[in-house]
């Protein structure tokens, strides 16, 4: 009987241990964690998935797109409006090739289509993080989308003839810089969501990846190496300390782009940023840059009485401003760009510098809605556009006018 009773012991000691050891090991790491954490901000998830900066990713951000209006789902651990029921292989599927735990389509401005790059390893890390967070419950609003659009089922079709899933392929001919840049970019960071130009249903024209695009009345630049309106003039350097502090020696981020170095970029590891310049500074152009015919001369000078009389103490008669504190017009790549609107959204609207840890100084340029007609600002951004050896395409005062609009909405 004691026999039989020491055997029992052990098998219930290993029967302890075998379990003990399988919770251990489904614990995740404090430094897996910490993996999932820096690529959940690289990734800027919260910038989409945060409406209420008191419930960090809690969903129900609207998301406009130009066939109506998303709604950024609950991606914290409430078991029944969240993720917290969902399994690791739930997880990793939605990622990679857009589809919900029920098997419904999920619609690309979740953008699964640049997510479907990442490694496993990597979506587990981030599914690890996530489930650290404090449970919210935040149920999904469905989205507002136009007739048809709203039919999930079309999203098969759309991946059909869209949606290519596959992981990141590294080049062997490229460095190890260039290949996690890359990654980054193309998967990850999901660059080309904004600066890719669009198909009349929303998906990206390959043939001109990060050649600039306009979202939600900003224009996304150029992330090429256009020589006027590209990044073919930026060092490496240039892109890493934009990317760090918001701001350089050639360009202020602004609009969107600003959220993202608050929240993403200037967040990342050093390696990490610096990746993304090797990446971006490898780029050829993807498109032919416009042949510009310039102003008259009747606008110009009309433009430079409105940049004398408003911009000249800031940005200096010759428009070199105070780099890193007002920046500098002459050859500035956005500032040229085919597309005028992120100019004139801050004409109308102003600016505030962004601040980071390493440019924590602050600089503001006043809005002018008020102060100037549609004409003026028209002449004032074509006398910009086109002085200091500067050219970009003639901006009419009804283009200022459908900017005006269009910012008053966005308001709303």
């Amino acid at each position: 009987m004691r026999t039989i009773l020491a055997g029992l012991a052990l098998v219930g000691l290993a029967l302890c241990s075998a379990v003990g050891s399988a919770a251990s090991a489904a614990a995740p790491s404090p430094e897996l964690i910490a993996y999932g954490k820096a690529l959940v901000e690289a990734g800027d998830c919260a910038g989409c998935h945060t409406a209420d900066p008191a419930k960090p990713f809690a969903g129900g951000k609207r998301i406009d797109t130009p066939f109506g209006a998303i709604y950024a789902p609950n991606l914290t651990p409430d078991r029944d409006t969240g993720i917290g029921a969902w399994a690791d292989a739930d997880f990793t599927r939605a990622l990679r090739y857009g589809l919900a735990p029920d098997g419904s389509n999920y619609y690309p401005a979740f953008p699964y289509p640049y997510f479907t790059r990442m490694t496993k390893d990597d979506t587990l890390a981030i599914r690890a993080y996530l489930a650290t967070l404090a449970p919210v419950t935040g149920r999904n609003k469905p989205p507002e989308l136009r007739w048809p659009f709203g039919y999930r089922g079309l999203m098969r079709v759309w991946n059909y003839l869209y949606f290519k899933p596959g992981l990141f392929e590294p080049d062997q001919s490229q460095s190890a810089a260039w290949n996690r840049g890359g990654y980054l970019v193309t998967g990850l960071g999901h660059c080309g969501a904004c600066h890719t130009p669009k198909n009349y249903f929303g998906a990206d024209r390959l043939a001109q990846a990060l050649s600039g695009n306009e979202v939600g009345g900003w224009y996304a630049p150029r992330l090429d190496g256009a020589a006027r309106t590209g990044l073919k003039s930026w060092s490496p350097a240039d892109i890493v300390e934009y990317l760090q502090s918001g701001r350089n020696a050639r360009s202020h981020a602004g609009g969107p782009m600003a959220e993202v170095v608050v929240n993403s970029t200037s967040k990342m590891s050093d390696a990490d940023v610096r990746a993304i310049a090797v990446y971006l500074k490898s780029l050829p152009p993807a498109r032919r840059e416009t042949i510009v015919t310039p102003p008259d001369d009747a606008e110009m000078k009309a433009g430079q009485a409105v940049y004398a009389k408003l911009c000249v103490a800031c940005h200096e008669a010759d428009g070199t401003g105070a780099p890193r504190i007002y920046p500098p017009l002459p050859g500035n790549a956005l500032l040229q760009s085919i597309n005028p609107s992120s100019t004139l959204r801050i004409i109308l609207d102003g600016a505030h510098t962004v601040t980071t840890p390493r440019a924590p100084n602050t600089g503001e340029m006043p809005a002018y809605a008020k102060q100037l007609s549609d004409d003026e600002i028209a002449a004032v951004t074509n006398y910009i556009r086109n002085s200091w050896g500067n050219a970009a395409p003639l901006v009419t005062p009804a283009q200022v006018g459908k900017a005006r609009k269009e910012r008053m909405g966005s308001s709303e």
